[in-house]
């Protein structure tokens, strides 16, 4: 898949035009299936998932093919095919896990195998299946004859998909078929890689044989020494010292020798070093090996087409070429590229060389084998197909000046070499400000989109990855762990305040890097689906999962130990078996098992949740699984967790531990909110989130909420009351009341209040939800208002305000339809009041002037937690209308986004005079309290 680092969109998204639903069959139930299990079942009318705290099924023999085919031929009734259509299964691969195999099965029907879906995933362990998912088709006959040739479905797939067929650089249709609700259909499987200049594209796409309709869409871009001893000269995680200049590379050496920092040893399987050629076993002399393949491609007419220089070459196997600092000491001036170094172009090409070869390393000992379909040029005799070294493409784009502050990495089936490009970054008027860095030199980001082909190849078989937006979230998410797991357990810190920052080199943010949290520090959980300020993103929702994911490390860890810096370089050399590894090598072992034990890649949170307490019974007989259930829980993903499917925007969250004693709360409204109707939200966060417990007996939710033990913070709302942020403790066994006393707001449109000004959707900001908002999007925003009746005719006395600069998706709204930007959300404001004769603007006097930075961001850009709704002591005053007024937005007001701040001729960088943010302003909530 092609994923983007930071982009918010890109390219067209996965589809799957297969309509319908076939039921589970009468009278299946979960027990046919295995003591106490439990079924969640797929549209083909087959199980998606069996899980069970206990063994499925017993005693099958020590072969673990035969013994999921067994298991699947004792559950006919459940899975629908015949002991014949079991045998005649095809065995894709059997997979180690601990003293277990994940077995996948493919289904042919007729001659024709699989494109998509008609897998199953059995976790065999000791004669005992524990886990099973699949995508299996009931109907198992022959799909009609192809009526279309492969020509015309490469050129039906290049439309859907708008890619130039004849400067494709990849370009392949296979026969396969497609089971669907309405029967097997005859397809072609397209996979398409190809692009306009700067624009990286690539598709797999099935086309239906008989009439020519798209079947299903995958967006495949995912959106950062001596001649026989070769040596590289490399930053192991980013240079070091706030940018300095000074050289702080290390050498890296495959055999010991005077002057080596690292010894790398050789690749895992063949012991040969990563500058040779298998086939031959000859060094290439050049940045290609059997895992890596490194180019340049600055000049990115065509993306994937490499420039004058197609590789690094040294016959001395010496790959240490100077680094100047240039594209940051030349201030992003495009100039460097024709003078002498070419931006540090060469050290550029061998960095990324030697850190794709480190990933290929140490995937390869966690389980990203050949037969877990990983990208080599030859796989020897260990089974996948070869051909698909990783191809980095080094300063991808750079003389194409929107190409810009990111990385992708475009992964197709096994066999289809992958694409890593890694891109310059610089700072953009109104869109982001970075650094003028190279990405090739940012291992947080190399490693994130590394993994990206790791998990897209894992998941769901080798030709099929991560679909679906709750998936896309885990992929990002997955991305972001197993790059900081693998700089963890070499000891390399990247940039960051801690050593969980993504990105922090490239962004220039050492707090947060490219995402909204430090992974370490994330208040995020299962009810957030959505919370960022532009909405669904797979970015800022798989910081969800990330947050899970490190508690249930760090659990590992309290429970194992970190061990100490030899401990950890044993275990990621594979010196040590992960039964004897620190607490984090454990967990991310469970992380690679689990990618095994999914057959299919539209999966949910709930569906990995499942995998990687399977994955724990397997390897380490479950005895984690108390651990692993308390953190989930604490985030959402307890027992009673669900979702209507991968796309789900609104999961069911939990926050009880079936593993654990459960404590709950009772919301208790009091005073003026005794009668009202609130909703209590587990968080930071209100605005397109999933409500826990409310007071409003029109819903089914109820006023108690289960949760496992803690101290958690909360966001209570309601009609008419506002916001309210508080922190409350759950203690195990008891059930506690938890007081809500609010007051009314008496800004709320609930209570009367009505809004007019400046632009549009004025009411939005008197809705009491972050989910709204009001803008302003034409002149200069320092003095936009909006003025808000307080109803009724007597003054009411205010003392505190309440304001939000949050952002909402624009989806539907015709007043305000274009794209919401980070840098149009208020920044500093003032809030003016009258008693009297209020239609005069005259008779408003200032009561509150906000700091210069009320909602403040930092670099690269703003973000959702910077703009949540805060609460403002004003001087107290009687009034019968409120006028909140604009000062500034983030784009007019934030001195980090103002200046000129490189020296690109062709690019301004003042967020105020060069982006057309500077005429856009956006609120959400304007609240008012007596007290």
């Amino acid at each position: 898949m092609v994923h983007d680092f930071q982009a918010e969109n890109h390219g067209k998204p996965d589809v799957d035009n297969r309509q319908g639903r076939v039921p589970p069959p009468a009278g299946a139930n979960a027990r046919r299936a295995g003591p106490a299990a439990d079924i969640r079942w797929n549209n083909l009318g087959t199980p998606a998932t069996v899980t069970s705290a206990e063994p499925l099924a017993e005693g099958l023999g020590a072969d673990p093919v035969q013994a999921a085919k067994t298991y699947l031929k004792d559950n006919e009734s459940v899975f629908g095919l015949s002991a014949e259509a079991v045998d005649a299964l095809e065995t894709v691969a059997a997979n180690p896990i601990g003293d277990g195999h994940a077995v996948l099965l493919r289904q042919r029907f007729g001659d024709l195998p699989a494109g998509v879906d008609g897998l199953v995933s059995v976790g065999v362990t000791g004669g005992q299946v524990v886990h099973v998912t699949s995508s299996l088709s009931r109907e198992t006959g022959a799909p009609p004859a192809a009526a279309i040739t492969a020509e015309q479905a490469m050129e039906i797939a290049a439309r859907d998909a708008g890619i130039d067929l004849a400067t494709a650089v990849t370009k392949q249709a296979t026969p396969v078929a497609v089971p669907a609700p309405d029967g097997v259909h005859s397809a072609y499987q397209v996979v398409l890689i190809g692009g306009a200049q700067g624009a990286e594209a690539g598709y797999t796409t099935h086309v239906d044989a008989v009439g020519g309709a798209i079947l299903t869409r995958e967006n495949l871009v995912d959106h950062h020494a001596e001649p026989d001893n070769p040596q590289w000269e490399v930053f192991p995680a980013s240079p070091r010292g706030d940018y300095s200049s000074r050289d702080t590379r290390e050498t890296w050496c495959f055999s010991p020798a005077r002057g080596c920092d690292y010894v790398i040893g050789g690749d895992p399987a063949t012991g040969k070093p990563w500058d040779v050629d298998h086939t031959t076993g000859e060094p290439t002399n050049t940045s290609v090996g059997n895992a890596a393949k490194t180019v340049e491609n600055r000049a990115s007419g065509d993306p994937f087409t490499v420039g004058t220089r197609s590789n690094v070459l040294t016959p001395s196997r010496e790959y240490d070429y100077p680094w100047k600092n240039t594209w940051y000491e030349a201030k992003c001036d495009p100039a460097v590229f024709d003078q002498p170094g070419e931006a540090d172009l060469e050290a550029a090409m061998a960095n990324l060389n030697a850190m794709h070869n480190r990933m290929h390393d140490w995937s390869y000992r966690l389980g990203f084998t050949e037969t877990a379909w990983n990208m080599q040029s030859d796989n020897g005799d260990r089974g996948g197909l070869g051909n698909d070294p990783e191809q980095g493409n080094a300063q991808a784009g750079a003389r194409v000046l929107s190409v810009r502050d990111n990385a992708n990495q475009i992964t197709g089936p096994d066999g289809v070499a992958p694409i890593t490009n890694m891109y310059l970054w610089q700072p953009i008027a109104g869109s982001f400000y970075a650094p003028c860095v190279d990405g090739d030199y940012d291992m947080s980001v190399i490693g994130h989109e590394y993994t990206h082909a790791i998990s897209g190849r894992m998941i769901a078989g080798p030709n099929a990855g991560w679909s679906g937006a709750q998936a896309g979230a885990m992929n990002e998410s997955t991305s972001d762990l197993f790059s900081m797991e693998q700089l963890f357990e070499y000891g390399t810190r990247p940039v960051g305040d801690t050593p969980y920052v993504t990105g922090g080199y490239v962004t220039g943010d050492k707090t947060r890097g490219i995402r909204n949290y430090d992974m370490s520090k994330s208040p995020l959980n299962y009810s957030n689906l959505g919370y960022d300020i532009v909405g669904t993103q797979p970015h800022a929702d798989g910081e969800i999962w990330s947050a899970t994911q490190f508690d249930v490390r760090a659990a590992f860890v309290k429970r194992y130990g970190q061990g100490n810096a030899r401990q950890q370089l044993a275990c990621a050399e594979g010196r040590t078996p992960v039964e004897k590894c620190p607490g984090n090598r454990r967990w991310v072992q469970l992380s690679f098992d689990a990618l095994l034990l999914m057959a299919a890649g539209a999966v949910d949170y709930v569906d990995h949740r499942d995998a990687l307490l399977a994955a724990d019974r397997m390897r380490f007989g479950g005895r984690n699984q108390d651990i692993m259930w308390r953190a989930f829980a604490e985030h959402g993903l307890g027992e009673g967790a669900a979702s209507n499917g991968p796309n789900d925007a609104d999961a069911t969250p939990s926050f009880a531990d079936p593993a654990g004693k459960n404590g709950s709360l009772q919301l208790k409204p009091l005073g003026e909110a005794k009668d009202a109707a609130l909703k209590l939200y587990v968080g930071d966060y209100e605005g397109r989130v999933v409500p826990v417990a409310d007071t409003d007996p029109a819903t089914e939710l109820g006023d108690t909420v289960e949760m496992t033990p803690g101290v958690y913070d909360f966001v209570v709302a309601g009609a008419g009351f506002g916001h309210k942020r508080l922190k409350y403790a759950v203690l195990p066994g008891v059930k506690l009341p938890l007081p809500l006393p609010l007051t009314r707001n008496l800004a709320s449109a609930a209570n009367g209040a009505t809004a007019t000004g400046d632009g549009v959707n004025q009411d939005k900001l008197i809705d009491d939800t972050e989910a709204t908002n009001w803008a302003s999007l034409t002149g200069a925003p320092a003095g936009k208002s909006v003025v808000v009746d307080l109803a009724g005719d007597r003054p009411v006395r205010v003392g505190r305000v309440q304001v939000s600069a949050m952002l909402r998706p624009t989806i539907g709204d015709t007043a305000d339809p274009g794209t919401q930007n980070r840098f149009s959300s208020l920044r500093s404001f003032e809030v003016l009041a009258c008693s009297q004769d209020c239609a005069d603007p005259a008779n408003f006097r200032k009561v509150y002037t906000s700091k210069a930075n009320a909602f403040d961001s930092a670099l690269p850009r703003p973000r959702g937690a910077d703009m949540l709704i805060k609460s403002f002591d004003i001087r107290s005053v009687n009034a019968t209308h409120l006028m909140l007024r604009a000062l500034t937005t983030q784009c007019t007001g934030n001195p980090l986004y103002a200046g000129e701040q490189d020296n690109d001729p062709n690019s301004a960088t003042d967020c105020a005079t060069a982006s057309p943010q500077r005429d856009h302003l956006r609120a959400a909530e304007f609240q008012a309290f007596s007290h």
